[in-house]
């Protein structure tokens, strides 16, 4: 399988606050925010970019990142991601090996469905190791949002 690295997504209580203080400690570049609403689940995230390393920051309103963060608390790192050149190759691994990719909702996944409201095509393995996740996004549609995340409005 053909991964990389990309970013952890870390829970927080007030996105605005909590990229104000990387942005002041650390010098970080902070990308525009973004909602993401599809079912039940509804956040909005940022990029925080220090460097050529990244992570994300996420506020939840609804879903089961706001139950985590109710029940974790503010830092909880619950997510890894990875990227890909070719996620449909690593979609038919991953179901040739016997694992079942999801959706962000731990909904089964088909081929067909792999687009996001961020339009980035994303595959989420079965949660293992309680809430914790691995993402695997397409290298290319990666790249586009993190051009357009942290370009001039």
């Amino acid at each position: 399988m053909n991964l990389k690295f990309s970013h952890i997504d870390i829970l927080v209580n007030n996105l605005e606050s909590a990229c104000n203080y990387y942005a002041k400690t650390l010098g970080a570049e902070i990308s525009k925010k973004f909602t993401w609403k599809r079912k039940e689940l509804h956040v909005t995230y940022a990029v925080v970019k220090i460097g050529q390393e990244r992570f994300m920051l996420v506020e939840p309103f609804s879903g089961n990142l706001k139950n985590l963060l109710d029940t974790k608390g503010e830092g909880t790192i619950y997510r890894h991601c990875y990227s890909t050149p070719d996620i449909e190759a690593v979609f038919d691994e991953l179901t040739a090996s016997g694992v079942q990719p999801e959706d962000e909702n731990g909904n089964p996944l088909s081929k067909e469905s792999l687009n996001s409201p961020s339009g980035v095509r994303i595959i989420w393995l079965p949660k293992r190791f309680g809430e914790f996740s691995i993402e695997i996004l397409e290298e290319t549609g990666l790249q586009q949002f993190m051009t357009e995340a942290f370009s001039a409005s």
